[in-house]
């Protein structure tokens, strides 16, 4: 990478799925579309919730969640998290975390283009 191409991060959110429109028509809205997006399954503090299923009580304990990844220029990191954030908060427990890790390297399979403009 050299000092002209500059750092990246990917933004890797985890929350609800019923936020997942919203989301991206936040992203959509500050010009953010590349991403990758996959259902999984997960709780974190809430440890799940109980459920009634013919008349017997069933804990489940892994709630449904949507992750959505975005690899973006760090200079725009912070206008994403909070962009995110906005369209994934509800209040309630359970809405989600954002980790941020450094992206050394990105490349464009097609063209191998490299570092930010690969993204």
């Amino acid at each position: 990478m050299t000092a002209a191409q500059g750092g990246m991060t990917l933004i890797k959110s985890v929350f609800k799925g019923e936020r997942l429109h919203n989301i991206m028509q936040a992203m959509e809205s500050i010009g953010v579309y590349g991403m990758t997006v996959w259902e999984v399954k997960g709780h974190g503090r809430q440890k799940g919730h109980i459920e009634h299923y013919r008349g017997l009580e069933v804990t489940v304990n892994l709630l449904p969640k949507v992750i959505m990844e975005i690899v973006a220029p760090d200079e725009d990191v912070d206008r994403i998290v909070d962009e995110i954030v906005k369209a994934a908060r509800t209040g309630d427990i359970g809405d989600g975390k954002i980790f941020l890790l450094p992206v050394t390297e990105a490349v464009r399979i097609r063209t191998d283009d490299r570092g930010v403009g690969a993204i």
